[in-house]
């Protein structure tokens, strides 16, 4: 079974996505993850969005880092628009984790040029876990973040 979000974000902007349970036996796989412009090829726009697996703290609005040693990092996209036609558009980059998780993921947006929004879509795959498969995602993702106990 494949489940659908999609949104809108503005420069440094969050949206959690609420996907846990009180028994955390569904997971989740990242599917498919897409982004798109708000206004397309009329505006500059160098924009990088993340899902991640913890809340996040702090979004910058004028650096985009990437790390992807960061455990706590699940995908990442990049978008790149000069709004002038001599100069279209970059290619559209779009990396994710096969990993599964069963607690809320966040979702984060950087324009680094002009601050412009950036919508985003997302399929996730669902399972069902058995009792040890939800146990041992739920420990993990405490241990990385440890709110999500609380």
């Amino acid at each position: 079974m494949i489940k659908t979000f999609r949104g809108i974000l503005g420069d440094g902007d969050q949206n959690r996505i609420r996907l846990s349970t009180k028994k955390g036996k569904i997971g989740y796989k990242i599917h498919n993850f897409q982004i798109f412009p708000n206004l397309p090829g009329t505006v500059q726009q160098e924009s990088t969005v993340w899902i991640w697996k913890v809340l996040q703290t702090s979004i910058s609005t004028s650096a985009a880092t990437t790390d992807f040693s960061d455990g706590n990092l699940l995908a990442a996209a990049h978008y790149q628009d000069s709004a002038s036609v001599d100069n279209p558009p970059g290619p559209l980059i779009v990396m994710f984790e096969q990993e599964i998780f069963n607690q809320d993921i966040y979702i984060t947006h950087t324009d680094t040029t002009d601050g412009e929004k950036m919508n985003y879509y997302l399929e996730l795959e669902v399972f069902d876990m058995n009792d040890n498969q939800a146990a041992v995602s739920t420990l993990r993702d405490i241990r990385l973040n440890p709110q999500v106990g609380e």
